[in-house]
């Protein structure tokens, strides 16, 4: 009896470890294969002291080849190490000011311990900009427009001290972009940053600089996954559709007002509701608000096209500088891309399988709101690979594909369109044809 109660203790704590070690795996979900070096990384320089604290620099640098913050923007928040406050600010603003009762004199910026703060509005004053600043928030990914991937600000902080030892680093980073979803680590000091010159013939350096790295967890981020796959094929008339309940299921019964008829007459006047940052999606089987279509067109002797179809089943939210991530072994051929922009991505050094697409500036750059132009759509031109190349077991469908740095939901492969037939293929042996034959023609002959 006691080896008996031994043995199913010992059982115990291996599924009670097995359980928090899966866990564990779940709150990891931080890495992104095909962007393993993506991170958002906050550096502080102080370029400055004061008789009371110092001046610094904050910049944000998007290192994530494809995931970029839209609009509302990012929302970076700390908490000060001692009893710090933000006497000025140039290029950004804490959005509470906090009790700043004891100060008689000129209040400062922010009396807050955990300040938060935000990015200016384009249009705001040239007095108060700063380099890289007031965008909105709005950082691009580093692959779409570098140039517009990194957002600065200048801060004058007071009662922190004077000096490289007396200054205590901040705690406790947030970042916001602008849900939830990224996980920034500890400040940690690091080579002062050099400054240099126009003409490149001075340099100077920061006083003292710390880095602080925010991954992004998509796990984090949302509950449900944001869109889904559906396919088709020139050879099979079936259409499979996104899974069922790919981003979550129909429930106007208990939760009225969830997702919305178009049929609807009274579509307008729920669209125009107050709250408009809530997703208001159209009644789907699989609720997502946004679907890609990957359908093989045509076939060629030396080429294969596919179209691709991405539509926005959102009535409140336009998607402002999308982007489209789609893995397929045929990309290392990739001949033409019609109404997109199109970057190569090599996760995994030199094999080429994974491309970046993106729509045209000015054109199909904004994904709308649900409607008749609520979707983009392009054509891309394959050049077969002979040694690969086939139709056949789904080859021609993509492995994964992502929106906007999100994994979409694919159909299972079981359910991709097969080549007619597929799955009735007889295998007859040399020496059965001729058994066959022969008694064909005996027959034959007999009764001629």
């Amino acid at each position: 009896m006691g080896f008996l109660l031994s043995k199913l203790t010992s059982l115990a704590t291996v599924v009670l470890f097995g359980l928090g070690f899966c866990s564990f795996f779940t709150s990891t979900d931080a890495y992104d294969p095909l962007d393993p070096n993506g991170n958002i990384t906050i550096k502080w320089d102080i370029i400055s002291w004061t008789p009371d604290g110092y001046v610094a620099v904050a910049t944000l640098f998007n290192f994530q080849q494809y995931r970029h913050i839209q609009a509302p923007g990012w929302t970076l928040g700390w908490t000060w190490a001692k009893k710090e406050v933000i006497w000025n600010m140039v290029g950004g603003q804490a959005t509470d000011q906090g009790d700043c009762s004891k100060f008689k004199t000129t209040p400062p910026h922010c009396c807050k311990k955990t300040p938060t703060i935000v990015d200016l509005l384009p249009g705001t004053p040239y007095n108060q900009q700063y380099s890289n600043c007031c965008r909105g928030g709005v950082l691009s990914s580093w692959i779409q427009d570098p140039s517009n991937a990194v957002a600065s600000f200048q801060i004058s902080v007071g009662r922190s001290g004077t000096t490289n030892k007396t200054v205590r680093l901040p705690k406790n980073y947030t970042l916001m972009g602008p849900g939830p979803g990224y996980t920034c680590g500890v400040a940690k000091v690091v080579k002062p940053t050099k400054f240099f010159t126009a003409d490149k013939r001075r340099v100077s350096q920061a006083l003292m600089t710390w880095n602080v790295t925010c991954t992004y967890s998509q796990f984090l981020a949302q509950k449900a996954p944001p869109c889904c796959v559906s396919l088709s094929s020139f050879y099979n008339d079936t259409v499979v559709p996104c899974p069922t309940c790919s981003c979550g299921c129909q429930n106007n019964i208990t939760h009225p007002g969830s997702c919305v008829v178009p049929e609807s007459p009274y579509l307008a006047s729920v669209v125009s509701a107050a709250d408009k940052n809530s997703p208001l999606v159209r009644c789907t089987s699989h609720m997502c608000p946004i679907r890609v279509h990957w359908h093989v067109k045509l076939n060629y002797k030396e080429y294969w096209r596919v179209k691709v179809t991405i539509t926005n089943f959102d009535y409140r939210r336009n998607y402002s500088d999308w982007n489209l991530v789609a893995q397929h072994p045929n990309f290392d051929n990739l001949t033409q891309i019609f109404s997109f922009n199109a970057k190569s991505l090599t996760p995994y050094g030199t094999i080429n399988d994974t491309v970046m697409l993106w729509g045209t500036k000015f054109y199909n750059d904004m994904l709308v709101q649900s409607g008749p132009l609520g979707n983009v759509q392009s054509e891309m031109l394959f050049r077969k690979n002979p040694a690969t190349f086939t139709f056949d077991k789904g080859w021609a469908f993509p492995r994964r594909i992502y929106f906007n740095g999100d994994t979409c939901v694919m159909p299972p492969p079981d359910a991709f369109p097969h080549l007619p037939n597929a799955g009735f293929r007889q295998y007859v042996s040399l020496l059965t044809v001729i058994m066959i034959s022969v008694s064909t023609f005996a027959f034959t002959y007999a009764y001629a």
